[in-house]
């Protein structure tokens, strides 16, 4: 009786340390404001808008997000949270307003480039270049 006791406080513990673990894994939804999310992409995507934004991305995003866009950058273990997959469909069904306003303000891991670019042409040629990376 004694060991049916504790092999069920065991299993027990173990099961919330599981979801407790899987619960803080989960990324934290990341609110955009509505009028940031309903903004229109200015910038045409182009040949020369996508060449822009991919000499951005290798330059400022490629690190974390990795070349391809996978979150598999070289700096991307040393951070607290996964960076994001930009190939995932989830992803790719946000807004480009939306993808404007996370990149220019970031969050958490993720830095604020609005000082790095800060040319708001710039940075919708990021968001066209990510699009390109949806599988």
């Amino acid at each position: 009786m004694k060991i049916k006791l504790m092999l069920t406080t065991a299993v027990f513990a173990a099961s919330m340390v599981s979801v407790a673990f899987t619960t803080a894994q989960q990324p934290k939804p990341w609110p955009v404001p509505e009028k940031n999310a309903k903004m229109a992409n200015p910038v045409k995507s182009s040949k020369e808008s996508i060449a822009e934004g991919k000499s951005l991305w290798n330059l400022h995003c490629a690190s974390c997000h990795g070349k391809t866009g996978l979150g598999d950058g070289s700096k991307a273990a040393q951070l607290k949270t996964q960076p994001e997959d930009m190939t995932k469909s989830a992803l790719q069904a946000q807004s480009d307003g939306s993808l404007f306003y996370k990149i220019s303000e970031g969050r958490n891991d993720m830095p604020s480039f609005k000082k790095k670019i800060p040319e708001a042409e710039d940075t919708w040629n990021v968001v066209n270049y990510i699009r390109t990376l949806k599988k």
